[in-house]
Parts: C-alpha cells; sequence; structure tokens
C-alpha cells in the first residue's frame, strides 16, 4: 500500500501540498455558515473522517477497510448536502482505488459515485446557490471521483504483476544455477567416482605388494598414476566446457543498459586483462554486472565512469557515479548487492571497498596469484 501522501507519486512533495490544501479547503466551507451549531458540526465531521481514512489504511487487509470506507462515503454525503463540499469524494476515491480485491474493489466504487453523484444531484435542489457557483470545481471532482480510482487500482495491479514476474524470474534463475550445479556434481561424481575408487583400492594393493613383489608394485604406481592423469584430464575438459562470462561481453550489455537508463558512461582502460583464468574473468564479469545494476536501480546517477585496471599483483575493476551515494552511518541501500559481490570475491580471493560521500565508488580486486596458482596445477 502507498503512503498517505502519494497522490502524484512523481513529486512526494507536491503530493503532500495538494493533500494539505484538501485537508484545509473543508474548514473555509464550513466557516462559511452562520450557527455555531453548524461549524461544530462541521469539524466534528470533519474529524470523523480523517480519523475513518486513518483506520481505513490501517485496516486496509482485512474486512474492516470496507466499514471504514462506508464511514466515509456517508460522512462525504452529509458534508456535500449541509456545506456543499464535494471534495472529499477524491479522498476517498484515491483511497479504493488501493483495494486489491476485485469484488470488493467494484462494490465500493460503484457505492461511492451512486452516494456522490446523489448527494450533488439533491444539493442542487436543496440550495442551488450553494453548489452553483462551483459548478466547473464539482465536474472536476466528479471525473476523479469516476477516473482516479481505476487509474490506481490497475497501476497498483501492474506494479504486483510486475513484481510477481520479477520473483518469477528470480527464482527461475535460482532454478537454473541450481539445475547447473546439480549436474556440474553428477559430472564430477562420474568422472571422478569411479577413478579415485580405482587409486584407493591399487594405493592399497601396492602397499601390500612393495615388500613382497617390488615389480609388481612399481606397476600399480604406474597404473595409478595414469588413473590420476586420466581423471586431471578429464576434469578439466568439464571445466573448460563450462560457459564463463567474458568482461567484455558484460562491458557490451552494460553500456546497452546505461544507454535504456539515459545516463552517460565513460570507460577507462583494456578490459581484456592479460593471463586472468577463466574462473577469475568469469566472478570479475559477475560482480561487475551486479554492480552496474547496483548504479542504474540505486544510485539516481546522472554519469558513471568504469576503470579497468591490471597492476603486477591484482585485477582491478572500479564503478564510480556521481548519484546520492551512501546513506548515513556508511550503509548502503537495502538490496543494493553489495553482499553477493563480496561473497563472489571470497570465492577467488579478492575484496570490495565501498566508498560514497558523493556519489559511491565500488573498487573491485583480485590477487594476480591466483593466476600463478593455477599454472603451477597445470
Amino acid at each position: 500500500m502507498e503512503s498517505w501522501f502519494s497522490l502524484f507519486p512523481r513529486n512526494k512533495w507536491l503530493s503532500i501540498y495538494a493533500w494539505i490544501i484538501f485537508c484545509l479547503l473543508p474548514f473555509f466551507f464550513i466557516f462559511r455558515s452562520s450557527s455555531e451549531i453548524e461549524i461544530s458540526i462541521g469539524i466534528t465531521l470533519l474529524l470523523l473522517y480523517f480519523l475513518s481514512y486513518m483506520f481505513s489504511y490501517k485496516f486496509s487487509k482485512s474486512g474492516l477497510v470496507y466499514m471504514w470506507v462506508s464511514f466515509e462515503i456517508v460522512i462525504n454525503v452529509i458534508m456535500t448536502l449541509l456545506f456543499g463540499y464535494v471534495y472529499l469524494s477524491i479522498f476517498t476515491a484515491f483511497f479504493i482505488g488501493n483495494i486489491r480485491n476485485p469484488v470488493g474493489f467494484y462494490i465500493i466504487y460503484g457505492l461511492h459515485i451512486a452516494f456522490t453523484v446523489g448527494a450533488i444531484v439533491a444539493g442542487f435542489f436543496i440550495e442551488i446557490n450553494l453548489f452553483l457557483p462551483q459548478i466547473h470545481f464539482i465536474i472536476v471532482s466528479v471525473l476523479g471521483t469516476v477516473l482516479l480510482p481505476f487509474n490506481l487500482y490497475y497501476r497498483n495491479k501492474q506494479i504486483n504483476l510486475e513484481g510477481q514476474l520479477e520473483h518469477a524470474n528470480e527464482r527461475i534463475s535460482e532454478l537454473i544455477v541450481l539445475e547447473e550445479r546439480e549436474r556440474i556434481s553428477r559430472d564430477l561424481h562420474d568422472i571422478l567416482g569411479q577413478k579415485l575408487s580405482l587409486i584407493g583400492l591399487k594405493s592399497d594393493l601396492a602397499g601390500r605388494l612393495i615388500k613382497r613383489d617390488p615389480q609388481a608394485a612399481e606397476k600399480e604406481l604406474h597404473d595409478i598414476r595414469q588413473t590420476a592423469s586420466t581423471a586431471l584430464r578429464e576434469v578439466r575438459e568439464l571445466v573448460a566446457d563450462i560457459r564463463a562470462t567474458k568482461l567484455e561481453n558484460e562491458l557490451v550489455r552494460t553500456k546497452q543498459m546505461f544507454k535504456a537508463a539515459e545516463m552517460d558512461l565513460k570507460i577507462e582502460g583494456n578490459p581484456s586483462f592479460a593471463h586472468i583464468p577463466g574462473i577469475v574473468e568469469n566472478v570479475l564479469s559477475m560482480c561487475l554486472k551486479e554492480a552496474v545494476t547496483n548504479v542504474v536501480k540505486h544510485s539516481r546517477a546522472t554519469a558513471c565512469c568504469i576503470t579497468f585496471e591490471q597492476l603486477p599483483n591484482e585485477f582491478v575493476i572500479m564503478v564510480e557515479d556521481n548519484g546520492i551515494g551512501m546513506e548515513s552511518g556508511g550503509t548502503m541501500q537495502p538490496g543494493s548487492g553489495l553482499r553477493g559481490i563480496r561473497e563472489r570475491l571470497e570465492f577467488v580471493n579478492g575484496n570490495l571497498q565501498v566508498e560514497g560521500e558523493e556519489g559511491t565508488r565500488l573498487t573491485i580486486r583480485v590477487p594476480v596469484v591466483l593466476t600463478h596458482i593455477i599454472k603451477e596445477a597445470d
């Protein structure tokens, strides 16, 4: 449910001012009455209306919401007939648009329009001089009462569907990753399981034969070495078949994302790091993707600079934007993905540095020493 001031969601300050005007305007109509009793009744009705409106939001997810909305409609009718003030109907129409249950929405929507129009028509018959001078504003209010609930209802429905779609896409991505892990697990089990068992059996046999029959033990050791070499080759083939994301390919998608977001992108350095292992490049590509998504979704920036630098002892990627920076306390907004970046970098002994006083700068570092370890393993 949207907050109370989000009638104009594009600019919350404009929304606050509009709501303040709608809250103060009834007093003008009430104090036009000459009778103190009428003024007291008007103020009481107005306070009861806003109390009902507050409880409507409080119980928006329960059946009591319909009772409180009904109170609002009744008070709106009384205010229209007594003071010619029809504009509370816009408050009620705004809230009706946030009702999620389709049946409840259409019932309350129809009742609200019927009672509002009926009160206006009755008001013209009772005291035409009270309604005729503001006929133009009354027509606008009736149009708002008719159109605003539908606009908000279908917009909320679209937002809900978009949220469900995003959740479904995330779930599909998780299932794809899980399926790929299970496939890799099965392949590793098929490749290594039998051969490691064979190596274990032959090692036990060689241990028993080493004193009794050295030549046979030597043959078993040779077989162990051959089996281990075969297993290592098959594992390398399996790893080579795992498709890794390259930085250059990720950079293409990054340019497309910034173009769609209408943000300026500057790229410095060469993304083609020399002698970088596939697994490290894959991790860096995923971290870059997460950092770029973070900039587009959360930073409110207009420009971003991505710097690639290969130092003698580490690979460095820096993502810097001119957005709102970090929140007070040195923490990023929830869901910014920094935890995911850090977890990926820990896998390759990398680290993440975050700076964000004016704009935000993420510095991703991965040591080159990992390359030497992989080469020695080869």
